[in-house]
């Protein structure tokens, strides 16, 4: 792009010394045309799209930082609301509606379970109690050498006719409505390899504290 003179702004000959139309010296610097002077270079796009890259790699890592530190806090929480006896056998966890405890070592009792226990059953693996604000439930876990129809009949004696009860070749089952806030069921399983090959019983009793008047 040629240069102006100065002085009456006629364009200058590349390598002229004078201006060719007013003769003035050309010693100041070459002015360029008002388009040329408020010209600017574009913004480089790899900047910018750079900016952006680091931008979001800052969003995620921050994000993460959050989720950690949220998982830390909620594992810390439940570590505080879970108790474990000393031998093993009975864990608690406290939540702020009640208390659940499943207890491998308890020895229930018919008063416990609400109906008898098949004389020379001995406790099986699965036993447990739960405790909530107005609601209580145990289980009852036995097993017994004595083949599923003979316990069957058992308690067919001992809950009445007021059971429900449903049979099939692997299990049995006994359900009885003592009143509308307690419950019980007793479950029979044939022979199996869960139980050691003996026949398993659970005895589950469920009560509900009843509405204040």
């Amino acid at each position: 792009m040629a240069a102006n003179c100065s002085r009456c702004g006629a364009a200058l000959t590349p390598g002229s010394p004078v201006c060719p139309a007013c003769g003035a010296a050309v010693t100041a610097a070459a002015v360029y045309p008002p388009a040329m002077q408020n010209f600017a270079p574009p913004p480089s796009s790899g900047t910018s799209a750079l900016k952006v890259v680091l931008i979001v790699v800052a969003i995620f890592v921050g994000l993460g930082i959050i989720a950690v530190g949220a998982f830390g806090f909620l594992a810390w929480r439940v570590s505080k609301s879970i108790h474990m006896s000393a031998d093993g056998k009975q864990m608690t966890v406290n939540t702020p509606g009640g208390s659940f405890t499943t207890n491998t070592s308890k020895a229930f009792t018919a008063a416990d379970l609400g109906t008898d226990i098949y004389p020379g059953a001995t406790p099986g693996r699965g036993s447990m109690e739960m405790n909530v604000p107005g609601n209580s439930m145990e289980v009852g876990v036995f097993v017994t050498p004595d083949s599923k129809d003979q316990v069957v009949a058992f308690y067919k004696s001992r809950m009445g006719s007021e059971a429900t009860f449903t049979d099939s070749e692997r299990s049995a089952t006994f359900k009885l409505t003592r009143s509308p806030s307690e419950t019980v069921t007793v479950t029979i399983g044939a022979r199996s390899a869960q139980a050691d090959g003996n026949t398993r019983i659970a005895i589950l009793h469920s009560k509900a504290s009843k509405p204040s008047s």
